[in-house]
């Protein structure tokens, strides 16, 4: 059986076919040792065929479809021409190499050409790799480099253009970027008190933030040289006239050994260093919002955006997060604590990052556990929501943040919540009209028939479906209306039904209906009834007596 090969070049397609094979005996060891010898190795493969690329973009797509395992038009075309035919019903002569086994397998289906990818196939192919040069005529030193060259550099580009999760990098970028700062500014402001107070001591227990401190200090400077015509100033920056006052007060009294000039200018100028981080943490922050709101703005909306982020930060992508059960989003971010409960057979952690949500802190002692899996489930479908939906919207987030206030209500009050299915169709519909609306200006009147007509459709969800206004913006304040309608229902039922029992209570007590045509029909039909058995009874008694008569 012949072996033909199939390499993959930046310049195009090349088949091969390996002479002697069954004398080699498909022995690995022998065509490593022939493959560094062009003399050896060019009399076992010779060039059959060679398909060039058209231009850089065919080779960009030819190579993108090579690494996906999928055979294109160009390369099935060139295949029936340069190998030799089947006949139908016939097993083939020959058999296909190649680097790729999903490639091969792709082949086989739609060709029926048998394919194989093994360990001597591809030393085979490392010498045709490595002697390419020498098998096409007329190419020239160096036009394959460069040619390889600028296809890794388009595969490269288009590769990170496909990546999907490339907007995410700069939210978990951004994250952690955050985290640092928090934890920097704190040493340094710590670092500016610790210096600062050799000078003046008296300052730490007035001003207690960082940030102001700092402002402070480079303000006031040299504390012997402050008086009382600098409380205005002092004022603006501490947002208190008595504190400035105390703080001029303190300067006078203050116990702290004096400074060189260039000792206090140094001071100075870390200060001013820190309100810089400071002000770029602020800014930082404000672009974290921008960006999760553009990113998974129903994320955000249900848990906040820092939180949101440290869990698109610790999955890696939105899309990850996405794949991620609610068990396992629940404890995010306490992997360690969960290995040591399974290793040591204790209790396994309850939740991990989205402890730092408030709804968890809101929630008692006994209700953390149950109010982290309930979160954890709505952070789950808002992150898919937000992974798969085209338009970006925050109405699901908004709405799936009612449900979670909700559960809290129910666990401290026991208010009933709404069930899950009418709050995603009233969201739904939120979506519907505002694209309505974007769309098109309707008039309110087809708007309303449209409306009845959905709440007549969906009928086995009537009550929360027909008294809920269609027509929500996820505000709170048109829920008592809701309830309000809701009573007039009941009311409505509960007295038809007690003027329904009422009807019965007359038909039971009197025998007579109040108009009086029922009973009548009735009392007709059991006098019929009974004449008809009167009747029959006479007849038997008539048969009977003549056969008496004839006995005796």
């Amino acid at each position: 059986m012949s072996l033909y090969l199939l390499y993959e070049s930046a310049s195009g397609y090349g088949l091969f076919l390996a002479h002697g094979i069954d004398e080699i005996g498909q022995n690995t060891e022998a065509v490593r040792n022939s493959i560094t010898d062009l003399n050896r190795f060019g009399k076992v493969v010779k060039l059959e065929a060679f398909n060039p690329f058209e231009s850089a973009l065919d080779a960009l797509n030819q190579c993108n479809a090579v690494s996906e395992g999928q055979m294109t038009e160009e390369l099935q075309n060139f295949l029936e021409r340069s190998l030799p035919k089947v006949k139908e019903g016939k097993k083939a002569k020959f058999s296909l190499g190649l680097a790729e086994p999903k490639l091969g397998s792709h082949i086989h289906e739609v060709t029926k050409i048998p394919c194989q990818s093994n360990e001597f196939v591809l030393e085979i192919l490392r010498g045709v790799r490595l002697h390419f040069e020498k098998f096409i005529e007329n190419l020239k030193t160096g036009d394959l480099e460069k040619a390889q060259l600028g296809l890794s550099h388009s595969y490269s580009r288009a590769k990170v253009k496909f990546n999907v999760n490339r907007v995410d990098n700069m939210v978990t970028q951004a994250i952690v970027l955050l985290d640092t700062l928090d934890k920097d500014i704190n040493t340094f402001a710590m670092r500016v008190r610790e210096w600062y107070s050799w000078h003046f001591p008296e300052l730490v227990k007035i001003v207690n933030d960082n940030y102001l401190y700092a402002k402070v200090a480079k303000f006031v400077d040299d504390k012997s040289q402050l008086s009382e015509d600098k409380i205005s100033a002092l004022t603006e920056i501490v947002g208190d006239e008595d504190k400035a006052k105390e703080i001029v007060e303190a300067a006078k009294a203050s116990m702290g050994q004096d400074l060189s000039p260039v000792d206090l200018i140094n001071v100075k100028l870390f200060a001013q260093r820190v309100m810089d981080l400071v002000e770029y943490r602020k800014n930082l922050y404000d672009y974290l919002v921008a960006k999760m709101h553009d990113i998974a703005p129903n994320l955000a909306a249900l848990i906040g955006e820092v939180v949101g982020a440290r869990l698109i930060s610790h999955a890696g992508s939105l899309t990850n997060l996405a794949k991620c059960p609610s068990s396992t989003l629940q404890i995010l971010g306490a992997e360690k604590a969960l290995f040591r409960a399974l290793k040591t057979k204790g209790n396994t952690p309850k939740y991990g990052l989205i402890f730092h949500s408030s709804f968890i802190g809101r929630a008692s002692a006994r209700n953390k556990g149950r109010m982290a899996r309930y979160l954890a489930n709505k952070c789950s479908i808002a992150s898919r929501l937000d992974c798969f939906l085209d338009k970006s919207t925050t109405t699901f987030g908004e709405k799936l943040r009612e449900q979670v206030e909700e559960r809290l209500d129910f666990y401290d009050k026991g208010v009933a919540p709404r069930k899950n299915l009418d709050v995603m169709k009233a969201a739904i519909e939120t979506v519907e009209d505002k694209d309505t609306e974007m769309d098109v200006d309707e008039p309110s009147t087809k708007k309303s028939k449209k409306k009845k007509s959905k709440v007549d459709v969906v009928e086995y969800a009537q009550p929360m479906i027909e008294d809920k206004p269609l027509e929500t913006n996820g505000d709170a304040s048109e829920e008592p209306k809701s309830e309000k309608k809701k009573k007039k229902k009941e009311k409505r039922k509960s007295e038809q039904e007690a003027e329904h029992e009422k009807d019965q209570t007359i038909d039971n007590g009197n025998g007579v209906h109040e108009d009086g045509t029922a009973k009548k029909k009735k009392k007709k039909n059991k006098e019929d009834n009974g004449e008809e058995l009167q009747a029959a009874v006479e007849i038997k008694k008539k048969k009977k007596k003549p056969k008496v008569q004839d006995d005796e």
